[in-house]
């Protein structure tokens, strides 16, 4: 299922195979020239999915074809009452983030395009979900991590067998060294911010939300925001259940971004100027995919804010008291639910719904 690429900046379009371009000529991300999606006019009873699939139960939505698996997908959605919410565990997946999502169906293309080696650039949790899903797919990985990465997070990436590269600097520091070394010949980039594929598994997150809810869609969803590798995912997947008949609504989408890394939040709102080191996951200060978030936002009628690392580390506290133990990027998360009611922007009665994306374990 080699899928072409498409430009939705200026409409430039290009084959697949493996020497396809991992950004347009005109510096934006490109994306799957098509979206499938299923022949039933009508969504199936949940008792008609074979959850063994994980989420590649829903392979007619995907542009990629299933190839490299760990049986991700179809994570729990709990009630969590402190909050008046539904929390959709994704902190456990196979190598403890969302990010397993994404993973699959990259590596998949990668495997399926003939790629010997795949480069990634992360803070630790995409890093780690390249690397474990390369060694499932048998490709050499090599991933750029900050200098400071947590040790569990670089401990993940060595022990799958890939290559951590350390640079010093800023998040964009390292980045741009894994996109020098992209441009060099050194490797297929499998980024979670600019590789399609990513987007398309990430998009799973929607589906499954919507089939476990027996098809009905949540008044909004509040989510960390750094590269809106979710975000949009989640955009796209409640989208494309529109456009298939198998909802009628989209839920607001709202991010949460941490204070000193929010360009989304601040443009909107200028909400602090400190420095939230707490949520580590989003301190992306240039999302590759900006225009794109920007887009989701205004469709969905959403918003991003930012918080400062006090709110963060208070909602995480309560989370690990109440039996949640995720990481504190996951907490931002909870953080922000609970800033939008106060800002009146999310009813207290509304139906809402938190993804915790990382597990505690990954924070040490």
């Amino acid at each position: 299922m080699k899928t072409d690429l498409l430009c939705s900046a200026c409409g430039n379009e290009y084959a697949a195979g493996p020497n396809e371009p991992w950004r347009c000529d005109c510096g934006h991300p490109l994306d799957f020239a098509r979206q499938p999606l299923p022949s039933a006019d009508d969504p199936p009873e949940f008792a008609e999915f074979d959850t063994r699939d994980g989420l590649w139960a829903f392979s007619e939505f995907l542009p990629v074809r299933r190839v490299v698996s760990l049986g991700e997908g179809f994570t729990p959605l709990t009630d969590a009452d402190e909050w008046n919410a539904q929390f959709k565990l994704d902190c456990v997946f196979p190598s403890g983030s969302f990010k397993d999502r994404g993973a699959t169906a990259t590596l998949s293309r990668a495997a399926e395009l003939g790629v010997e080696t795949v480069l990634e650039d992360s803070s630790g949790n995409a890093g780690a979900a390249i690397a474990q899903y390369s060694a499932r797919a048998g490709i050499d990985a090599e991933i750029y991590v900050p200098a400071d990465v947590k040790e569990s997070k670089l401990k993940a990436i060595e022990r799958a067998g890939a290559t951590p590269v350390r640079v010093e600097g800023s998040r964009q520091d390292v980045t741009d060294t894994c996109v020098a070394a992209v441009e060099a010949g050194d490797g297929w980039y499998a980024s979670h911010a600019w590789n399609p594929a990513f987007f398309a598994g990430t998009m799973t997150f929607a589906l499954e939300l919507a089939a476990q809810r027996d098809w009905s869609v949540p008044d909004a969803i509040v989510s960390p925001l750094g590269h809106g590798t979710l975000f949009l995912g989640m955009y796209r997947g409640f989208q494309a259940l529109l456009d298939a008949g198998w909802t009628d609504e989209m839920p607001r989408l709202l991010g949460v971004q941490a204070e000193g890394a929010a360009p989304i939040a601040d443009e909107r709102h200028g909400d602090g100027d400190g420095r939230n080191d707490v949520a580590d996951g989003i301190q992306i200060t240039h999302p590759a995919r900006k225009n794109q978030i920007d887009d989701a936002i205004e469709a969905t009628d959403g918003d991003a804010i930012a918080l400062d690392a006090a709110a963060t580390q208070d909602a995480l506290d309560e989370l690990h008291r109440t039996g949640f133990y995720v990481e504190p990027t996951s907490a931002v998360a909870v953080a922000g639910l609970s800033a939008y009611r106060e800002r009146g922007t999310i009813a207290e009665d509304a139906d809402v719904v938190v993804p915790l994306t990382g597990h505690g374990l990954k924070s040490s």
